[in-house]
């Protein structure tokens, strides 16, 4: 029986989706297109320190087995500090940025293709740095790539490797939040 993985680039997905989606549904839409549930589902993102209530209910309710929630492993990383300086009025500000995400998630898939636990993975995300981790599972260890992610959102890179790409577009209203 085949195993399939699902990894999630939440910042990618909060970005590129044109409203509100639900996990739960987007996990039934997926694994419905690619005719497989999910073995181990990963959902990575950073968040602020400490989280706040509603961040901490959500990443709970998506630990929660279905019929309520979609059973994701939750991974956080902490967010940075970015010192950014106007360069018309030389005036800086602070924002928040992600740090370790896409890190984390790179490690992940080279980590488990290399341990076989995967033998599909799908993949939500649009970075095109994630190529070299994605090139490693499919070409060093025979592993069948799956990107899901938004039109004009997903890196020709991430689509070249890709075995197949699922376009959320197509299915946004069939997860929208109710």
């Amino acid at each position: 029986m085949e195993k399939t993985l699902w990894i999630v680039d939440a910042s990618y997905l909060l970005h590129a989706a044109p409203k509100h989606f639900d996990y739960l549904k987007l996990k039934q839409i997926l694994e419905g297109c690619v005719g497989a549930e999910f073995k181990s589902s990963y959902y990575l993102n950073s968040c602020g320190d400490p989280p706040s209530e509603a961040q901490n209910a959500f990443h709970t309710w998506l630990k929660t087995a279905p019929p309520q929630g979609p059973k994701m492993r939750v991974k956080l990383y902490k967010l940075k500090d970015l010192q950014v300086k106007c360069p018309s009025c030389s005036s800086t500000f602070s924002r928040d940025v992600q740090k370790g995400v896409d890190v984390g998630i790179a490690t992940l898939i080279v980590k488990l293709a290399a341990q076989h636990q995967f033998d599909r993975l799908v993949l939500c995300a649009g970075d095109g740095d994630f190529e070299d981790a994605i090139a490693f599972a499919k070409e060093e260890c025979g592993k069948e790539i799956v990107i899901s992610g938004f039109h004009n959102t997903v890196s020709p890179d991430l689509q070249s490797y890709a075995d197949r790409v699922i376009w959320l577009d197509e299915h946004i209203d069939a997860v929208a939040k109710d």
